[in-house]
């Protein structure tokens, strides 16, 4: 599980704002359950954000179907889409699950993608609030996203500022393209 996102502080629903670092508009996301003809729309930017290999422990070369098979998880977990306003376009997406089975079984944990040219306009904020809503309604008693890339700095802020808290770092365990060997964080809150 990889928590990456990249998002500004802004309200999930309201009237659009102006961020105050970039003046850029931000409009308000519309967050639903996602449906099996969602994954045509979500399968670009996954693709791209894991061919990048700079967020997520995932194959760089994996290919449509077993993207799929990851993402798109079954009942009691939950997969939902964040759109441009309601039935607008897709603009990020989030994997929910339990973290582990049995004696783990009440601590949740998810994965998020937003579509890179729509990042920072509030779409990470907007599904990990829903993600927390999600979590807290079906039961569950904490959240923990297992491997969250320490150089991925606004994700990291994005859930700090949601309540969660690096509660340790695997060393030099992500292999970025970029930055070189880096650690992954683990991440935490309770409900």
């Amino acid at each position: 599980m990889t928590a990456g996102v990249t998002a500004c502080d802004q309200p999930r629903t309201g009237a659009p704002t102006t961020h105050s670092r970039d003046l850029r508009i931000i409009r308000p996301v519309h967050i639903r359950d996602a449906t099996a003809a969602d994954w045509p729309a979500i399968w670009p930017f996954f693709h791209r954000i894991v061919a990048a290999g700079e967020t997520y422990s995932y194959d760089r070369e994996m290919d449509e179907a077993t993207a799929r098979r990851t993402w798109m998880v079954e009942p009691p977990g939950r997969v939902s889409v964040a759109e441009d306003g309601p039935g607008g376009a897709i603009l990020g997406s989030a994997s929910m699950y339990r973290n582990r089975g049995g004696p783990g079984s009440h601590v949740a944990s998810a994965s998020f993608m937003v579509d890179p040219e729509r990042a920072g306009g509030g779409v990470g904020r907007a599904l990990g609030e829903d993600m927390i809503a999600w979590a807290r309604s079906a039961g569950f008693r904490a959240i923990q996203f297992n491997s969250v890339v320490e150089s991925n700095l606004p994700a990291v802020a994005l859930w700090r500022s949601l309540g969660f808290e690096v509660i340790g770092t695997v060393p030099a365990a992500f292999a970025h393209p970029r930055h070189g060997e880096v650690g992954l964080h683990v991440m935490h809150r309770f409900l």
